[in-house]
């Protein structure tokens, strides 16, 4: 197993296949940014099997497909298929904005991805293209169809809560997560570079106080996924909602997550800047044991937490560069 320095166990890669994008959420991407990765420096298919493969074998059992927009990058499913094979591997999910999920979901479910995060940030049309700056709604419900219609399950709404944009929308979109038979996860904007620091950050303690009376929310022991979120249903067992809150309520101590950038830069905590570069090392020949010993020593790096309330100006690095 991958033991930090910290004594938590590293079984989750959250691997980044483009930094691209068809959305430009505000919080995520800068207003007419167009700096992005050119396509020679994305870690190939074959490079990005080997290092999952040295991944799994060093512990890592559950994968998450990120990007930008994971779904930009051509023959995914292809490469899906090829991760969902490897020995030890047990979880592959993905992370979606939806807009290209109807022409895929069938594919992805066939090809091994076990799990699908669909983000959704409101269910007014107008408030997604201010968000977005695109009037996806239509497209993104159609991608979230297709999805359930493919067999996926469970499905989970990740919705950036926003102070002032969406937070009123909270209410209606568990009402909607009810009806459809999917988990809801409320995520806190976070000071990614300038564009998470101009995001309209909201508390969730109180919103998660007002759906645990109205839903009559108890808290599960049990985690649903691996990842950050902690998860409350209600009693009667048809609402489920996860609660990821990197500000008001840290989960660092907890951490077992590593992320894995389009050009192969090993970010340690999406939090802090300590990284490797693992693109220069496979390029230049490094064999299997050498990707072994380079990814352990990369793991001795990893922070004991992020400083997202303490120093919130200190990340120039903004979402999509880092991978989500």
């Amino acid at each position: 197993m991958l033991i930090d320095r910290f004594g938590r166990a590293i079984e989750y890669l959250r691997l980044s296949v483009t930094d691209r994008c068809d959305l430009r959420c505000n919080y995520c991407l800068p207003k007419g940014f167009k700096h992005f990765e050119e396509p020679d420096n994305w870690l190939t298919f074959d490079e990005i099997e080997r290092v999952v493969a040295v991944f799994a074998r060093l512990g890592t059992r559950r994968v998450r497909l990120t990007g930008g927009e994971p779904l930009l990058r051509r023959d995914l499913p292809a490469l899906a298929a090829r991760l969902s094979a490897l020995p030890g591997l047990q979880d592959l999910s993905l992370t979606t904005n939806g807009t290209q999920l109807q022409r895929h979901a069938a594919a992805l479910r066939a090809a091994g991805v076990s799990r699908i995060n669909l983000s959704l940030d409101s269910l007014r049309r107008d408030c997604v293209e201010q968000i977005t700056g695109s009037d996806s709604l239509p497209k993104v419900l159609e991608g979230l169809a297709a999805a359930k219609a493919a067999g996926f399950s469970p499905i989970k709404i990740n919705m950036v809560a926003m102070r002032d944009v969406n937070d009123a929308d909270i209410e209606a979109m568990a009402a909607f997560c009810v009806e459809q038979g999917l988990i809801l996860r409320l995520i806190e904007a976070m000071p990614m570079g300038e564009t998470g620091r101009s995001a309209h950050y909201l508390d969730l303690q109180p919103v998660l106080e007002r759906l645990s009376r109205r839903f009559d929310l108890v808290e599960q022991a049990r985690e649903l996924g691996g990842g950050p979120a902690r998860y409350w249903s209600s009693r009667d067992g048809v609402f489920s909602l996860g609660v990821i809150t990197p500000i008001s309520q840290h989960f660092c101590a907890t951490c077992n997550r590593v992320r894995l950038s389009v050009d192969g830069t090993l970010y340690l905590c999406l939090g802090q800047e300590e990284k490797m570069e693992l693109r220069p090392l496979l390029r230049a020949g490094i064999d299997d044991a050498g990707l072994e010993a380079a990814i352990r020593e990369a793991i001795e790096l990893k922070p004991e937490r992020h400083e997202f309330r303490e120093q919130p100006k200190k990340l120039v690095r903004f979402m999509s560069m880092t991978g989500g």
